[in-house]
């Protein structure tokens, strides 16, 4: 058996037997060489998984691995306060929507008492706004900023609440006072028969005293109430037949006597305008007619001042 090589240049070999020393030590050399490339490599194979696991558990690895979950703990607390202010907020829009809601009411009551025009306010429809689009970019609210502006929004609401419902206060109060102003006649159709002051009794003839007028009319027409009040007295009393008597504040009294039959009962809070009784001619009377009378703080005053005063 003979080893061949084979050289580099011009493709020439050699043959060396296998039985020579030379050949016998060169085998020794190549296989011992080999023998520790094997071992070499066995040992790196195995040394490499031990490798990776002190790799994978180095301090820097574990120190990244802890900073990542402080991260994501910190995005999931982020995520629950921003879900909380969203919430907030939508609470606040809920609560100005409510009362921007009252607002609208309450100026549509000034529309239709004629305090504002319908032509210049229209509470059913949003206020008209626009204008050129703006030369940058636009870009969404912060959070933050948001807020702010939900509480800039509340404090104008606050401040037109407040000044709305003066206002209010004032028209209501100034409504009440025009109603309880005492003006105009008892009724609705009629002629002053008999005036304030002393006249010629209808049923003896002699001088006395009248404390209200006369005013005829047709058996059962209304006889109405010529300011908003309180009913204070409604029943049959002496020499007025069936009485009605009306507080209208501020010592103010009316009364309407002779009616053929009351509407009221007291207690009642009548409006101006209101039917108390029909007319009828129950009592000392001599046909149908309302007696009318004005009394302030208990003391008769003459009616026609009133009846000719203008309404307000």
């Amino acid at each position: 058996m003979n080893i061949i090589l084979m050289g580099k240049r011009h493709g020439k070999s050699r043959v060396l037997p296998i039985n020579t020393p030379v050949t016998i030590g060169l085998v020794m050399i190549v296989s011992a060489f080999a023998g520790s490339a094997a071992w070499l490599g066995y040992s790196f194979a195995d040394a490499k998984p031990a490798t990776q696991q002190a790799v994978v558990s180095s301090p820097v690895v574990s120190e990244w691995q802890a900073r990542i979950q402080d991260q994501r703990s910190e995005l999931d607390r982020v995520n629950e306060k921003t879900l909380q202010q969203v919430d907030a907020l939508t609470l606040r829009l809920g609560e100005i929507q409510g009362r921007l809601l009252r607002l609208d009411a309450l100026g549509q009551r000034f529309v239709e008492s004629g305090l504002v025009g319908s032509e210049e306010f229209n509470f059913d429809q949003p206020a008209a706004v626009g204008g050129p689009e703006g030369a940058m970019d636009s870009e969404p609210y912060s959070t933050p900023e948001l807020s702010k502006m939900i509480e800039q929004l509340d404090t104008r609401l606050a401040d037109r609440e407040q000044q709305l419902r003066l206002l209010d206060s004032l028209m209501s109060r100034k409504k009440i006072e025009d109603d309880r102003f005492v003006a105009g006649r008892p009724i609705t159709w009629g002629w002053l028969s008999s005036r304030y002051g002393y006249r010629s009794d209808p049923f003896n003839g002699r001088r006395t005293w009248h404390d209200g007028v006369d005013l005829a009319g047709k058996d059962g027409s209304d006889i109405i109430a010529v300011a908003a009040g309180v009913v204070t007295y409604a029943s049959d009393r002496h020499g007025y037949g069936n009485l009605v008597e009306v507080d209208h504040g501020d010592g103010l009294v009316t009364r309407y006597g002779h009616c053929k039959l009351i509407k009221v009962k007291t207690g009642d809070v009548v409006e101006k305008g209101e039917v108390l009784a029909l007319m009828g001619s129950t009592g000392r009377s001599t046909g149908p007619h309302v007696h009318f009378e004005v009394l302030r703080n208990g003391k008769s005053q003459n009616p026609e001042e009133y009846i000719q005063r203008a309404s307000r």
